[in-house]
């Protein structure tokens, strides 16, 4: 088996909260800077940004996945991942009729940025997406692989729009195979409160800005002598799945 170093959760300037600096050029070459192999870009409730993530990506040998961290009717966190660029902006035009709109005032939350694989903006999204959608926690699981994704609660160990933080709990319906922890010095206290059992335990930075990301730490084991990115990511989301590989 061979290491895959992994963030796969980053916002990008499509996210209010993100820096006008974390443009996909720039998340994918301190991505290369960091050592890592496989990025995941999740801005808030959106996929806009991917297409332009996959072509920096690309320029710098990172395997790119589309992602989106998505608000849930509770406002709990849940980072949604897909296998193809393809799914993941199928599932961004679906999401638009759950979505609760509200302008966004550039003045306050900041700019929501679209742009193109060399980082010119080509648009901004009208509406606030960190707004909660009107899909529950309950319901997202089966949403997301309605378009061959998965997803895990984001941030359990933290204080804003993390499940425990929001329900008191981590529920074991629905049952995800993985959860998140922005911390990994939290994982030891999670594991024993909440008996988070055979879970795959992913640990990534959720950076809105450059310097938050991190230098390769946390990995994944995926089989030897993978050589296409399609090969890699299918059997990385067989781990993510819990599968046998």
């Amino acid at each position: 088996m061979s290491k895959y170093y992994y963030d796969l959760h980053l916002h990008s300037c499509l996210s209010p909260c993100g820096d006008d600096d974390n443009t996909p050029n720039n998340i994918a070459g301190m991505a290369k800077l960091c050592n890592l192999d496989i990025v995941a870009l999740t801005d808030h409730n959106s996929t806009k940004n991917c297409p332009a993530f996959f072509e920096a990506a690309r320029r710098y040998e990172i395997v790119p996945i589309a992602g989106m961290e998505l608000t849930t009717s509770e406002d709990i966190h849940v980072v949604c991942l897909f296998e193809t660029l393809e799914r993941a902006m199928a599932f961004d035009e679906d999401l638009q009729k759950h979505r609760i709109l509200v302008k966004n005032k550039v003045d306050i939350f900041g700019k929501q940025q679209i742009l193109n694989g060399m980082d010119e903006e080509i648009g901004q999204e009208e509406y606030y997406l960190p707004n909660a959608t009107d899909i529950s926690y309950e319901n997202v699981k089966d949403y997301v692989e309605e378009f061959d994704g998965v997803c895990f609660p984001a941030h359990i160990d933290r204080k804003s729009n993390g499940v425990v933080s929001v329900l008191g709990t981590l529920p074991e319906s629905p049952n995800f195979k993985c959860v998140e922890f922005n911390l990994s010095g939290s994982i030891i206290t999670y594991k024993d409160k909440y008996n988070l059992g055979d879970k795959i335990i992913l640990v990534n930075s959720d950076a809105h800005y450059l310097n938050m990301m991190r230098d390769a730490q946390n990995c994944i084991e995926l089989p030897d002598g993978l050589t296409t990115e399609q090969d890699i990511v299918s059997n990385l989301f067989k781990v993510l799945r819990g599968e046998t590989l």
